[in-house]
């Protein structure tokens, strides 16, 4: 059973996360910030893995706390989910199309967190959203899911649109990345034979 339920708590933030990476795209996600919210439905949606998030985060502050920590939490259910990640892809990447944006995404699941993002956004908001916060969803994911991520876009106008092609490209190649692999079901992918 490749699923994980996570409780994170701080001063600054209550997380619980619950994923199923053999799911169907299903999303139940409530952290207070309607964009994240959206974003996250889109992860879920994408992927293919059965994403319920809750979070109860210092708003009123600002997103930031609630934005990272999910991050945070959603990576420590994505390890713990795949377990010693035997069977699977692990490499997955994809352009992703959106109106006037494309975005590239290529992840290794290798255990060795690495973050570059080039995603420069024309305004720094989206409705209330601070734009600099999907780099801090990114970069928390990727240090505490151990993912090497490189999201780029290639061309955008409009930062909506910017954004959600980046989930979404995220959202792919972690599909891709999860699945098992036909050919290696027992095998650890990795000439190291652990990651």
């Amino acid at each position: 059973m490749r699923q994980a339920d996570i409780t994170r708590k701080t001063a600054e933030t209550a997380i619980s996360v619950k994923v199923d990476l053999d799911g169907t795209g299903r999303y139940d996600i409530r952290t207070g910030v309607g964009f994240f919210d959206h974003m996250m439905d889109q992860l879920a949606r994408h992927s293919l893995i059965d994403i319920t998030l809750r979070c109860e985060g210092d708003l009123h502050i600002d997103d930031h706390h609630t934005v990272e920590d999910c991050g945070i939490a959603l990576g420590q259910a994505l390890t713990q989910a795949l377990g010693d990640k035997r069977g699977i892809r692990r490499y997955g990447s994809f352009h992703l199309a959106m109106d006037d944006a494309l975005v590239r995404c290529a992840l290794d699941l290798s255990g060795r967190p690495y973050l570059v993002c080039n995603l420069p956004f024309p305004t720094a908001k989206i409705g209330s959203f601070d734009t600099e916060l999907v780099r801090e969803f990114f970069q928390a994911l990727s240090t505490h899911g151990g993912i090497t991520l490189h999201v780029d876009m290639i061309h955008g106008l409009n930062s909506h649109h910017i954004a959600e092609a980046a989930f979404k490209a995220v959202a792919r190649s972690l599909r891709e990345a999860v699945e098992p692999d036909p050919r290696a079901a027992s095998a650890i992918p990795s000439t190291k034979g652990m990651l």
